[in-house]
């Protein structure tokens, strides 16, 4: 969007959208305001048809309907421009506000972790506020004070052109210097705006981590410490205000002090003759009204100036360019039999600090992959860049043979289902939830995708079924069924492909047995690459790579690297023995035995995916038997 780069292009490329809209819109303003001056000038007609010598009723009558036709033109081409105005700044403020939202989605996930999502969310509201605004200053507040300075110059040109060349001077000096001043109150409104966004920042970020607040009973100190901002937030506000009003007091007296001198002036070439009473009468008019004009251009110009500032500084954060992009000939993935193929990839969040190394993985159809290692070894990094929410630094990436760098990410996206350890509901019903995985999908084929994921059970017994509301990040579910959801989505989606991010490492012994069924079924002759800290969960899986500071130290079937006794072995024992000494503390005291010689290979494995009393038998009769 190079339109971002600027809030000179930003607004040019909006009122471009509409262009006849704000067309008619500036053509309204401006017969309005040139209405507003023939309104002055009908008020001079009439006065002088009624003090005029010949007391011409005619003349009176007709500088009468001219003066009320004006004010009521005026007042019609104000009120339609006005509606004019609300239509095409509302309708405009739409498609800004999607605008935005689709080119921040399409930023990386880095750009997310490293701003507030209230803070994204004000400013995007606020770009729209901007745009309004400043639509509104230049139509509105700016474009009526030049149309009467031009309508009262021409009008005193023929009265005098002395008096017209110094009012000219004194609107020009008057609307200089008051520019000049309040561009110099411009540090003020900066300053408001970074504490607002920062208030509202701190504001959201405390409601949506409100379960915290209340679990370590934080109300009254984070009560302080949203004070604090706000406190900031409002003596920022008030050092702009107080700057603004003091400039506006200093007009006021400039003001008076003109408009007097310019009457007395009109007054005097009145009593010589020079002028009429209609023309005094005039001038007053149009010297109050363009004095007041110039403060009313000035303040617009100085808001003018601030609502692009802040415009400029939202750009910069909304409008930064994005860093993940699909490539100008990219075409839809034609997704197959859901092949994956890493190639020499080598990545890291941080370019100079490397997390995966000059990796290769190759994953033929259908097979259950597991990937398994220490935290920070890479895992789920893995994940991430097949669904290319990252770029990599080498290498390539490869589904069905073609390179995911040279096909649309909502293609890709499209073609892979995924199933995270925290599964991410709206604040919807259960079955938006679930059709969010296919906008199309009919209630038929959700209830059947809930059977599947063995979730239609529970959701049959809440209080209104599938229409229930999860609640902000589906709090109003447990972990177990928030899963589950997830697991439905995967199925309705009905992806060749499936990614398991530690899907059940979360989750009790009961919520993981039933999350595990509906995984289960879920894996079910499609490709799967799943992440796993709990080594039972991938024990059945077709083969399982053990990832260590970025690189692949084993690869194989399960049963062949837990014979082999290598890193797998070591990872498996690891968590044998996290499991076994809980129980071994709280046995009775044994008797003294000689030290224990080897580990005996488990005759059978445990069984798969998670079923964890089975499990601990099998690590306690197998790994934790020692032979005297």
């Amino acid at each position: 969007m190079p339109f971002l780069a600027s809030p000179l292009r930003f607004l040019i490329h909006y009122v471009a959208t509409r262009p006849f809209g704000f067309a008619l819109l500036t053509v309204l303003v401006v017969c309005a305001s040139a209405s507003a001056v023939g309104v002055q000038y009908a008020m001079k007609l009439l006065v002088d048809a009624m003090t005029g010598a010949a007391h011409d009723l005619g003349a009176v009558r007709l500088a009468l309907f001219a003066f009320v036709g004006l004010v009521a033109v005026e007042s019609g081409l104000l009120r339609a421009g006005a509606m004019q105005l609300c239509r095409m700044t509302v309708s405009t403020g739409v498609r800004i506000r999607l605008d935005m939202f689709g080119h921040l989605s399409g930023h990386q996930l880095s750009f997310f972790q490293n701003e507030r999502a209230g803070s994204l969310g004000h400013r995007v509201s606020a770009l729209t506020g901007s745009f309004s605004a400043l639509i509104h200053r230049i139509l509105m507040e700016i474009t009526p004070p030049l149309i009467a300075f031009a309508g009262a110059l021409l009008i005193f040109l023929t009265i005098d052109l002395r008096m017209a060349i110094v009012l000219a001077l004194i609107f020009l000096i008057a609307s200089g210097v008051l520019v000049t001043l309040g561009l110099r109150g411009d540090v003020y409104h900066k300053a408001f705006a970074r504490k607002a966004s920062n208030s509202s920042g701190e504001l959201v970020d405390l409601i949506t981590n409100i379960r915290a607040v209340k679990a370590f009973a934080a109300r009254e100190r984070e009560t302080d410490r949203l004070r604090g901002f706000f406190e900031e937030d409002a003596a920022a506000q008030r050092r702009g205000w107080f700057f603004v009003e003091r400039i506006r007091c200093l007009h006021d007296v400039a003001l008076v002090i003109l408009v007097g001198g310019i009457l007395l002036w009109a007054v005097g070439y009145w009593s010589t003759g020079a002028i009429t009473a209609g023309d005094v009468v005039v001038i007053s008019a149009m010297t109050f009204r363009m004095l007041n004009g110039s403060r009313d251009l000035a303040m617009a110009l100085i808001d003018t100036s601030q609502q692009f500032s802040y415009l400029r500084e939202t750009l910069e954060i909304i409008g930064a360019p994005q860093t993940l992009t699909d490539a100008p000939d990219a075409q839809p993935l034609r997704p197959s039999n859901g092949s994956i193929r890493l190639e020499n990839v080598s990545f890291g969040y941080d370019p100079h600090r490397p997390v995966l190394h000059d990796l290769s993985i190759e994953v033929p159809a259908g097979q259950k992959v597991g990937i398994v290692g220490p935290s920070g070894a890479g895992k789920s990094t893995i994940l991430q860049l097949v669904q290319r929410l990252y770029d990599v630094q080498a290498g390539r990436i490869l589904i069905d043979g073609q390179a995911i760098d040279a096909v649309t990410q909502d293609s890709l996206h499209e073609a892979v289902a995924v199933v995270p350890q925290e599964v991410l509901l709206f604040h919807r019903s259960i079955m938006e939830n679930i059709r969010f995985a296919r906008a199309d999908a009919t209630d038929a084929e959700i209830r059947r995708a809930a059977e599947a994921a063995h979730c239609d059970a529970f959701i049959r017994e809440m209080p209104h079924g599938y229409d229930s509301i999860v609640g902000e990040r589906g709090t109003n579910l447990s972990g177990g069924q928030r899963q589950r959801i997830g697991i439905a989505r995967a199925f309705l989606k009905d992806s060749r492909i499936v990614l398991l991010d530690e899907a059940t490492s979360a989750l009790d012994t009961g919520s993981e047995i039933e999350v595990q069924q509906g995984l289960d079924a879920l894996m079910a002759n499609r490709t799967v690459l799943a992440v796993a800290h709990r080594l039972s969960t991938v024990v059945s899986f077709d083969r399982i790579l053990v990832i260590e500071e970025g690189r692949v130290v084993e690869d194989g079937p399960p049963m062949r690297l837990l014979r082999e006794g290598g890193a797998f072995r070591r990872l498996w024992a690891m968590q044998a023995e996290g499991l076994d000494r809980p129980l071994a503390e709280a046995a009775e005291p044994a008797p003294a035995r000689p030290p224990a010689t080897t580990v005996s290979l488990p005759i059978a494995l445990p069984r798969p995916m998670g079923v964890r009393p089975s499990v601990r038998a099998t690590r306690w009769s197998g790994f934790a038997r020692r032979r005297e």
